[in-house]
């Protein structure tokens, strides 16, 4: 039984440090979405003008659609790369599980992608006037919402890898699958901006948070046998 612990964090920390060590040498990649991200909420603040009492009433709403939107662009790559150069298919008859290896892809996706947008949210929170009693809400929505992005992100990525065309299909997809993301974190933020309770909202967003983990990785990698089986 230890030596199965063993052999699985290592596969879990090789295939971790793979994907992160791929994504960093692909810089474009990496800033994209960061780019995107701030590209957005710049727009918007632009397109309703320097009027802090505006700003501070749709911040919160900017700020979650902008991460949404970028955290999206990078979802196709997950598994195309691995499919183009056939580390796809030597995953699924390596003799270690599936979902360990799956369960790495997303982690690094996360770390890759959702990790410098909630470093990015510190400051565009600050641009867009919202409150200091917002910040650390808005922090813990990201923190307990761009994983879930990730991990359902995931399970459509791998029924659209290899398609044509997979990368708007899968956004189209996605996008309303994370409704209930959206909702519940801009909700939070705007409830702490207005000094009300925000306890609810987290545990739903927690609850969202624990589904997501405990049925994507295997819904993923049932997903990624059936399209390459």
């Amino acid at each position: 039984m230890q030596m199965f612990h063993n052999s699985t964090s290592t596969v879990l920390i090789a295939v971790l440090k793979r994907d992160l060590v791929i994504g960093l040498r692909h810089r474009s990649e990496l800033f994209n979405p960061l780019v995107f991200f701030f590209i957005v909420v710049t727009m918007f603040v632009l397109a309703l003008g320097p009027y802090e009492t505006t700003l501070r009433q749709v911040a919160p709403a900017v700020i979650w659609v902008a991460a949404l939107l970028a955290s999206t662009l990078s979802l196709d790559m997950m598994f195309h790369s691995d499919l183009d150069d056939g580390s796809l298919e030597q995953f699924l008859l390596s003799p270690h599980p599936l979902i360990i290896i799956v369960v790495a892809k997303i982690l690094a996706h996360w770390l890759l992608t959702a990790a410098p947008l909630i470093v990015a949210a510190l400051f565009l929170g600050l641009m867009v006037y919202l409150p200091q009693t917002a910040i650390m809400p808005l922090l813990l929505t990201l923190l307990l919402g761009t994983p879930v992005l990730s991990l359902v992100g995931a399970v459509l990525a791998a029924l659209t890898v290899g398609l044509r065309g997979s990368g708007i299909l899968l956004t189209l997809l996605i996008l309303p699958l994370y409704i209930p993301v959206l909702i519940f974190s801009v909700a939070t933020v705007d409830n702490a901006a207005k000094g009300l309770a925000i306890t609810g909202e987290l545990y739903f967003l927690g609850a969202i948070l624990v589904l997501a983990a405990t049925l994507a990785p295997l819904a993923t990698t049932s997903s990624l046998r059936i399209r390459l089986g």
